[in-house]
């Protein structure tokens, strides 16, 4: 289960224009910048993300059949934008997860609440060495 999709639709349109002007900067927020899979364009779209070590995680609010998930499996990672950096992100894998374990209490607590088990797990692309030859 996940959130109504009126709530997607009306998120999109009102909501995430706002979240998208501090979701960037602010713990627990973060900007995916993903790459429609049939217009070619690049989109930023406000999330709730963790990081997990090398991972990062992101709860599937709306569910796993939204647009910006469908574009970040199709292309195989994204960009996060989280706490004032661009990370790259590689190998997206949806998984459910009914316990929330990777969540902090209050999200965690918030995301049973909703009903939402799913979420998106990608491994942090590693930077380029800055040894040379």
């Amino acid at each position: 289960m996940a959130l109504p999709p009126w709530l997607a639709r009306f998120n999109r349109q009102t909501t995430n224009r706002v979240t998208r002007t501090f979701a960037g900067r602010v713990p627990g927020f973060a900007i995916v910048i993903h790459t429609g899979r049939r217009s070619g364009r690049t989109f930023r779209t406000p999330v709730n993300a963790f990081r997990d070590k090398n991972d990062y995680i992101i709860a599937l609010t709306y569910g796993a059949a939204r647009d910006w998930v469908r574009n970040v499996q199709a292309a195989g990672g994204c960009e996060l934008v989280t706490q004032g950096r661009k990370v790259a992100l590689t190998h997206p894998r949806i998984i459910s997860d009914p316990d929330q374990r990777w969540a902090p209490l209050p999200v965690r607590l918030i995301l049973r609440f909703i009903g939402v088990h799913d979420y998106m797990r990608l491994t942090r692309v590693a930077p380029p060495s800055a040894k040379g030859p």
